[in-house]
């Protein structure tokens, strides 16, 4: 019975979870890009006819309304941004601006390295995989053409929930989206958003991305997480240590 036991800790680990709720940026995505996000901004306000830092600065100011969806689409929003700085763009205008806001997304959006490998041997460890993302309308729009898309059951957005982390009811519709309980998922980010005590206090297990290769990358969080969960990794592939398989 021991060697039974023990052969199932080996097979499942230690914890005998079942699925893994990720955060998106500075998590699946690259940490660089956050880096890149004010001159990819700020292209978006010259096609508008605005002054790149005005527009960035617009751009920050929204961010808490962006991510709830209070502007609407992309195109909608650009629209009433550009009316914040003065400015009505014509209908080609805004569908340029459209255009190079939502590439300029897409490029902040990118893996980071191995982290579709890594999500894809989390499948096929017999997790299931949710997304949780603090995100403005962009990413949403995009979701079909990301790289994540196919390796993600339940998809979270902000912009489409109208509730930003850490509200409850965001990792309440994660877990039941999934089909397992809240206590039966990890939890991974990086920290932004007091995802983490969230995640703690929804009853996950979570677990802190430190991006120790990318000490840059903690600036660009919004409320940062106090909360200190027990585990931590440095990078994803070391996820696969730590989680183990599916139970």
């Amino acid at each position: 019975m021991r060697n039974r036991d023990l052969q199932l800790t080996d097979a499942v680990g230690p914890w005998r979870m079942r699925a893994i709720v990720f955060d998106y940026y500075g998590t699946l995505s690259n940490p660089a890009g956050e880096s890149e996000r004010r001159a990819l901004y700020s292209r978006t306000g010259e096609v508008l006819g605005i002054d790149g830092e005005v527009f960035w600065a617009a751009m920050v100011d929204t961010f808490r309304e962006r991510i709830v969806g209070a502007y609407g689409d992309t195109r909608s929003t650009l629209s009433a941004i550009a009316g914040r700085c003065g400015v009505t763009p014509s209908e080609d205008v805004l569908a340029e601006a459209v255009r190079v806001q939502v590439a300029g997304a897409r490029h902040t959006q990118r893996p980071r390295p191995d982290a579709v490998k890594t999500l894809t041997a989390l499948r096929e460890r017999g997790f299931r995989l949710a997304l949780m993302s603090d995100c403005s309308s962009e990413l949403v729009e995009d979701w079909p053409n990301n790289p994540f898309a196919p390796l993600i059951d339940a998809p979270v957005f902000s912009w489409r929930e109208r509730v930003r982390k850490p509200d409850p009811s965001l990792y309440e519709a994660a877990a039941t989206r999934l089909g397992v309980s809240a206590a039966d998922c990890w939890y991974v980010g990086d920290g932004g958003g007091r995802e983490l005590r969230g995640a703690h206090d929804a009853g996950m297990r979570p677990v802190l991305v430190t991006n120790a290769a990318h000490p840059e990358a903690a600036q660009h969080r919004a409320d940062p997480d106090e909360h200190v969960p027990d585990h931590s990794v440095d990078d994803l592939p070391d996820l696969l240590d730590l989680v183990g398989w599916a139970a």
